[in-house]
Formats: C-alpha cells, structure tokens, sequence
C-alpha cells in the first residue's frame, strides 16, 4: 500500500498497487521521498521533505470562465465558518465552533476543506453536495485544480458532464505516483537510469499566504447548537444497530 503523498503527491491518497514480472523477478517498492511536517519535526535526523501542499498545487490555477463551483445543498452556507484544514468536527463540542454535530456522527469528508500548508485529503469520485474537500475559498474545486490535486500534466482535457468528469478524476491514479512507479520498474527490471527528478512533481511554492478569514455561523443554523451525542465506536452505530435488528428478525 502506498500513499502517494509520500512521494510527492500533494494528497494524501493510499491505494495498493501490484507489479509483477513475467520472470518472477522481484521488485523494491520505491522508498518514500517525502515526510508528514509532524514526523519531521520529533525526527532530528530526518531528511526528507515535506508533503507537497494544496498551496503547491493550485496557487496559479483557477476555475475556467463560466465554471459553476459554486457550493450547493443545505449546507452551503456553513461551510465559510469553518476553518482551513477542518471539516464539520469544528463544530463540536470537542473544538472551537459551535456543537452542532456529535462527534464522528458523520463522514469525515463532510465540510471538509483544504488547507494551503497540507496536502489535500483525497479526491472523491462521488461526491455529494457536501462532500469534501473543497478550496478554500469555500466553493467546489475547479476541474483543473482536481486535476492538479491528482498530478495530471496541465495538457490533459478530461470530457463529459461535471460529474462525468470528477468520476473520472477521482478514480484515477495520480500521474506522478505512475511515474515514480514507472522508474522504478525501468530501473530494475531494464536497466534504465534517470538523472532528473519525477517531472511531474509539483515545485515548492513559498511564501503560503496566511490561513483565510473565518466567518460566523449564519443564524439558521445556530438552533442545532446543543447536546449531541458523539458516535459510540466501531460497529456500535445506527447503522450497526439497524443489521443487528434486522438479523434477528431473520
């Protein structure tokens, strides 16, 4: 299983990937070349560098004239009041907004939204309307920047509806994790030598602006502020709760 943040992706992206050869040659996986900020800090001797970010990837793209990215849903307008790099767990009791979700009663992607010093969470092939992660100018992301997410070359055109198009992006490899893939199977197993780095790694971009300002709660929301129950683990959920009903009635 490789994360592709870990190799210079920047989105944190786990995925299992097979080779195989036709000799029964074995193959290296390649070593990771890039490190979570957190790690580097508690490792003194480390030497790799940091995830690539959000900001790496779409400081110079934008939507395309006429490109509806505009948030839909009855969520939409909450999403502003959430900071960079949080999603809807802001607004618990265990952190700094409102409590008007328990904890974990939702999918992490929900009100999800970048933040320009982290890699972006991974891309959804499906998402619902407010399903993350989104920019963090609080619309949806361009299809340009979900293809700069995934590391496709910026000459690439994906056809179709929106939907059609994101489908299509979410489910794809990320281009530079083919490659350094790529590399590696020419390096072992023909021979090949590559002096330059992968070319489809994003380029470091400093400074990062400051994080975007925070907005309040719109008042429709403000009448869910209150006590909610938190998830109560793994397997003991609503929906746990509805097979287990539905197995003993069997």
């Amino acid at each position: 299983m490789l994360n592709a943040a870990e190799h210079g992706v920047p989105q944190i992206r786990k995925r299992v990937i097979m080779v195989a050869a036709r000799d029964g040659g074995d193959f290296v996986f390649p070593t990771p070349t890039h490190d979570d900020p957190a790690r580097i800090q508690s490792d003194l001797f480390s030497h790799r560098p940091a995830y690539r970010t959000a900001w790496d990837a779409l400081a110079d793209v934008g939507p395309e004239a006429g490109e509806d990215v505009a948030l839909r849903g009855r969520w939409a307008d909450l999403l502003p009041s959430i900071p960079e790099g949080h999603n809807y767990l802001w607004h618990t009791d265990r952190m700094g907004g409102l409590p008007l979700f328990g904890w974990r009663r939702r999918y992490w992607s929900f009100l999800l939204k970048l933040s320009k010093r982290l890699p972006s969470w991974t891309v959804q092939a499906q998402p619902g309307p407010a399903i993350g992660p989104f920019h963090w100018a609080n619309r949806r992301l361009a299809m340009r920047e979900l293809c700069r997410i995934q590391t496709f070359p910026d000459d690439v055109t994906i056809t179709g509806s929106r939907t059609e198009m994101q489908r299509q992006v979410g489910n794809a490899v990320p281009s530079l994790l083919a490659e350094v893939l790529a590399r590696n199977i020419g390096s072992q197993f023909l021979g090949l030598k590559y002096k330059r780095p992968p070319r489809l790694l994003p380029l470091a971009r400093t400074p990062i602006p400051a994080a975007e300002r925070v907005r309040a709660v719109p008042a429709k929301f403000r009448a869910l502020a209150g006590e909610h129950s938190a998830h109560p683990g793994t397997g003991l959920g609503n929906a746990a709760i509805v097979r287990a009903e539905a197995a003993a009635q069997q």
